[in-house]
């Protein structure tokens, strides 16, 4: 039999190791605590419309919110293939109910909705209600739960920028269009007045404010700050908010990969506000039109170098040259269509630096205007359709102001120029499976924006010369730069272009 004292030694060693343990646990607690705050894990949001099993399995298995979110995920992968939508973005909403604290879980849910689940349909209105639906769960949700998180960001203005900006979907036009709309209501046309949207004069600016707040969660006043940074940006068009969310995901970021990843995004849709970066056509026949905008040519061209400098500093220098490549080829872009713009100071300017910057692309004895010949002679054989809007309009803008000038030939030349590229691009390209993505506007309506933008008094010519282009071409001298419909015009679905004063078959003739 063993010692009494023995057994109480021991029972007390035992007694004196749990409260160790005791202790040490909960300084381990303090710390994983601390952990779980730091990554977003310690809220927890109560089911809302869920099934009364569901609601109850949440309260009992508590930690295990995870599997349960897990088998539903399961289910709602196969609803998808079933074809069952509206029960699958049910569950999909219980799933962020139950882990609303991981952006995984958010990102996938949104791009189920935009991608997956939209061109499950054929209607452009259909598709877009599933597109906007992704948009609105990062924006309107995601983010309300997770503001500090970088990622959900980059994915939020990743869906501008991608599956609104680029032209891969074939409904792409009418989100746009849809887009632009929404925030023509909230901005109205032109410019946004960012001092009015920040203090707000009168009923209907807070009115427009209060909106632009409550339904689209931006600030006016990181709005400005973008732009003065950034642009002058069109904020009607989808790029720019992809802009505006990384540079507001920038603000949070804390490792170098994810600012890199931010400025990545900024980059790549300043390329795409420079190429058609300016909203020409929107309203009276429901669509949107597209133009370089080369009032950014410096700040596109800078986030370019911004990017290789913080690829070359993180060592990727792979990326680092591939970027640098890019950037070449803009900077050659972007002398072209300032020198088809008619913006030859400009386009001299940036010729030198193209030469200075990387002189291998460039022949170091070629002039200005050989090497923009040599550029319209390969473009004639293009079949990029924002180069060919850049390339037409260009031409027709040099034939008015030429026109103004007295220098009938030049004026002809490139509205001819206008005229071959058009037909060719349309006769070798036709219309394409969908009529939406393809087809050029109609010439008559690319002429037309052009000239209402060169005789727009705040914008546009001179008024002795814009005086000169309206005796030119028989117009009356109030002849404004609006974008409205003539008078008793009706609205039309099509891009056909209201009757106007200016034929394509006209050639224009001297004073």
């Amino acid at each position: 039999m063993k010692p009494l004292h023995s057994s109480r030694f021991r029972k007390g060693l035992l007694g004196l190791l749990v409260l160790a343990l005791m202790t040490g646990s909960a300084f381990v607690q303090r710390s994983m605590n601390r952990a779980r705050a730091d990554l977003g894990l310690t809220r927890s949001e109560p089911l809302e419309n869920a099934p009364p099993l569901l609601v109850f399995s949440t309260v009992v298995l508590g930690g295990f919110r995870g599997l349960i979110a897990n088998a539903l995920w399961i289910r709602a992968m196969e609803m998808q293939d079933e074809g069952r939508y509206f029960e699958m973005i049910q569950l999909h909403d219980w799933i962020t109910k139950l882990t609303p604290h991981v952006d995984a879980v958010w990102v996938v849910s949104a791009w189920n909705m935009s991608y997956n689940i939209s061109i499950k349909f054929n209607e452009p209105a259909d598709r877009w209600r599933w597109v906007y639906a992704g948009i609105q769960l990062i924006r309107d949700q995601a983010l309300k739960y997770n503001p500090h998180d970088v990622e959900l960001y980059r994915e939020l203005g990743w869906h501008f920028q991608h599956k609104l900006g680029h032209n891969l979907d074939d409904a792409h036009l009418y989100y746009k269009s849809r887009w632009a709309g929404m925030m023509t209501e909230v901005l109205g046309g032109g410019r946004p007045n960012f001092d009015d949207l920040i203090k707000p004069p009168d009923d209907t600016w807070a009115a427009r404010a209060k909106r632009l707040h409550d339904e689209f969660k931006m600030d006016p006043e990181v709005m400005k700050e973008v732009d003065e940074e950034y642009g002058p940006l069109e904020w009607r068009l989808p790029e720019t908010s992809a802009i505006y969310w990384a540079c507001v995901g920038r603000k949070m970021v804390k490792t170098d990969d994810q600012l890199i990843k931010l400025r990545r995004l900024i980059f790549q849709s300043m390329q795409l506000a420079f190429y058609r970066g300016r909203l020409i056509e929107l309203a009276w026949n429901q669509t949107v039109e597209f133009g370089p905008n080369l009032d950014i040519v410096d700040k596109a061209s800078a986030s370019y170098e911004e990017m290789v400098a913080a690829e070359r500093a993180g060592g990727n220098e792979s990326m680092a040259q591939n970027i640098s490549n890019a950037h070449k080829n803009f900077l050659r872009d972007a002398v072209y269509f300032l020198y088809v713009h008619a913006r030859l100071k400009e386009a001299q300017q940036w010729f030198t630096y193209l030469k200075e910057k990387y002189p291998e692309k460039v022949d170091q004895a070629q002039s200005l205007d050989d090497y923009a010949l040599a550029r319209i002679e390969e473009d004639a054989g293009e079949t990029d359709q924002n180069r060919q809007i850049s390339n037409i309009m260009g031409a027709l803008e040099r034939s008015f102001v030429y026109l103004a000038t007295g220098q009938d030939d030049l004026a002809t030349g490139n509205l001819l120029v206008a005229r071959k590229i058009h037909a060719r691009y349309t006769g070798e390209i036709g219309d394409g499976p969908s009529g939406e993505r393809v087809p050029l506007p109609p010439l008559a309506s690319m002429r037309e924006t052009v000239l209402k933008d060169l005789l727009n008094p705040e914008k546009g010519l001179v008024p002795e010369l814009a005086a000169r282009l309206k005796t030119a071409l028989g117009l009356p001298a109030d002849f404004g730069g609006t974008n409205a419909p003539p008078a008793g015009a009706a609205p039309s679905s099509t891009n056909t272009p209201p009757a106007t004063a200016i034929s394509t078959n006209a050639v224009p003739s001297a004073p």
